[in-house]
């Protein structure tokens, strides 16, 4: 479980890796689901038989898909929380690149860097993590982005 802080001492972590999340399993039942959710059924991501002869040599996730984990990935990551957190929204994000492809069936984790934190009006704190999505086994990370969040306490 990830401690708790008061939300000021937050800004003692900028600049440091405050956490990873634990692995994540991209089945291709995940990839299948998330082509499903968002109409985008191009045959890199849901035939594995076409994929086979691509570059990647098989199917692959979704760069958005890998994107979306990150909710996933904060939330099971040993980050420091703020205490008294009521609500967290996404505000938007910095620099997002998608590095590297997530073959079905690999695992990734991310790993989270506190950029900058800041109170915009009583209660309301808006904070940017540098994230890296690793691919286990891999060198080349999948993701890189500047991720900002808001949230209220």
């Amino acid at each position: 479980m990830p401690k708790t802080v008061d939300v000021t001492t937050m800004k003692d972590l900028i600049g440091k890796v405050v956490g990873t999340s634990d692995w994540i399993e991209v089945t291709q039942e995940r990839i299948n689901l998330f082509a499903e959710a968002t109409g985008d059924y191009q045959f890199i991501h849901i035939d594995p038989v076409a994929a086979a002869k691509t570059p990647f040599g098989g199917t692959i996730a979704h760069g958005f898909l890998t994107l979306s984990l990150i909710p996933l990935m904060t939330q099971n990551s040993d980050c420091p929380r703020p205490e008294g957190i009521r609500m967290g929204v996404n505000y938007g994000g910095n620099k997002t690149r998608f590095l590297a492809p997530v073959r079905s069936g690999k695992r990734v984790r991310g790993h989270f860097k506190l950029l900058e934190i800041e109170e915009k009006r009583p209660g309301q704190w808006q904070q940017t993590m540098e994230i890296t999505v690793e691919i286990e086994g891999e060198d080349k990370p999948a993701l890189l982005c500047e991720w900002i969040s808001q949230f209220f306490v």
